[in-house]
């Protein structure tokens, strides 16, 4: 009689962790299979973002706009010192050092600037800059 409960006690015991190892691998999984269907292209670039943070699919990814820099000379330079009207823009937005996408996000995603952050870092190819852009009205 002992040796029954204690021997059932050490087969449900070991049961358990069992289930809970398999658990653990069957998460891991399909963790590691998404990784591995998704890439930088930027349709699943987009389609991951929005799985992972908004079922609404808000989430867009566009092009980086770029410009061309406007420059004011000195008067040494010898170059016209009125440039007219102009539109200021910042250092990504302009040739040479300019952002290769932005990914807009809803405005109710802005806590979450950091896990966005990794896991287009984890995805995007090593030469592409990026901006984040929060839009309060989508």
């Amino acid at each position: 009689m002992l040796r029954e409960s204690f021997f059932s006690s050490l087969m449900s015991l070991v049961s358990d962790e069992v289930s809970d190892i398999n658990n653990l691998f069957n998460v891991n999984r399909t963790l590691n299979i998404t990784k591995i269907r998704h890439n930088s292209q930027t349709c699943y670039l987009r389609k991951i973002l929005n799985d992972t943070f908004d079922y609404q699919r808000r989430i867009k990814i566009v092009d980086g706009l770029l410009k061309k820099p406007k420059y004011i000379y000195t008067d040494a330079e010898q170059k016209p010192t009125w440039l007219g009207e102009m539109i200021l823009y910042t250092k990504e937005e302009t040739d040479g050092t300019g952002v290769d996408f932005t990914v807009v996000v809803p405005g109710e995603l802005k806590p979450y600037q950091t896990e966005l952050k990794a896991l287009i870092d984890f995805y995007k190819l090593a030469s592409k800059r990026y901006k984040i852009v929060v839009d309060e009205n989508i």
